[in-house]
């Protein structure tokens, strides 16, 4: 037995004023902590305790030797725990991939905020839109925008639903006028949203069940939300992004909300990680921040 060992079973014999209740405190054989006092005293050639038939306790000496040591062990003991809040599971580097527009226009506040809790935490980022199919060797965490998950080999999080929103600016509302109904998206520009640059089909639904299917891309197609809504405020044609994304545009008249009463299918913020045992606590942590930041957020 180390020396700290030693001194955290003299504590709690001086505590329990018993050897057995002092081995039944620390989970250990009463015979080893009779030998580790003996070994104590032996080493300081001092008596520490005065043994009776009804109960053990300290001698002068040893009630001096206490005094002593017990705050050395607090002391100990809370540098062990700061050692492991900052190099420990806490720390360490979180391999993050998030979609562009969230990337671009909310993480940032997310972990400048974070990281000022958890400096010991360090950011490896990538951005895109296109889906991670799985949380793999080469990510810790993902954020996506998406529709009810269908993979089975990650833990999913639904952190918030996510609005989408059909708009257009002033601007191409009075070159091509406004559409009425959503059949009416068939005689206008209609930017698509698509990983390659293509084509995206829109499926409404309006209150009663009626649906609509809109092919759009026709005209205009990216695989990137920030330059759809870039185009869209430069009068370009019609889109359907996330609400958070042109909120300002929509509060500030640069963007019109167009056919509200028309939905398309509710998309999730969610976060996904490795189908891990035991999720490391910077993971945790983090998964927390984000949760709690977005929820408390306007515009989500």
């Amino acid at each position: 037995m180390g020396e700290i060992e030693e001194l955290r079973v003299f504590l709690a014999v001086a505590e329990e004023q018993s050897f057995v209740g002092a081995a039944r405190a620390l989970g250990l054989p009463p015979p080893s902590v009779t030998r580790s006092i003996a070994a104590l005293e032996d080493r300081l050639g001092l008596q520490l305790f005065i043994r009776t038939t009804r109960r053990v306790s300290l001698t002068p000496a040893g009630a001096d030797y206490a005094a002593e040591v017990d705050p050395l062990l607090q002391t100990l003991g809370r540098a062990t725990e700061t050692l492991r809040e900052r190099h420990g599971d806490t720390a360490g580097l979180i391999r993050l991939n998030a979609p562009l527009a969230f990337g671009t226009q909310a993480l940032p506040g997310i972990i400048a905020q974070f990281r000022i809790l958890h400096p010991q935490v360090n950011f490896s980022i990538v951005l895109s839109d296109s889906f991670v199919a799985s949380v793999d060797d080469s990510f810790d965490m993902a954020i996506r925008i998406s529709q009810a998950p269908r993979e089975v080999s990650s833990i999913w999080r639904k952190i918030c639903r996510i609005d989408r929103v059909l708009a257009a600016s002033p601007t191409y509302l009075n070159a091509s006028g406004q559409p009425r109904d959503a059949h009416d998206l068939a005689n206008h520009i209609c930017i698509a949203h698509d990983a390659q640059g293509r084509s995206e089909t829109w499926e409404l639904e309006r209150n009663g069940g009626e649906t609509y299917r809109h092919r759009a891309g026709g005209v205009l197609a990216a695989n990137n939300a920030g330059l759809m809504s870039e185009l869209a405020r430069s009068g370009q044609g019609i889109v359907l992004l996330p609400r958070f994304m042109i909120e300002a545009d929509l509060a500030s008249g640069r963007l019109i909300h167009l056919l509200p009463e028309w939905r398309p299918p509710q998309l999730w913020l969610t976060l996904y990680y490795p189908p891990l045992e035991h999720l490391p606590k910077r993971l945790h942590l983090f998964s927390e921040h984000v949760v709690n930041s977005v929820t408390s957020a306007e515009g989500f």
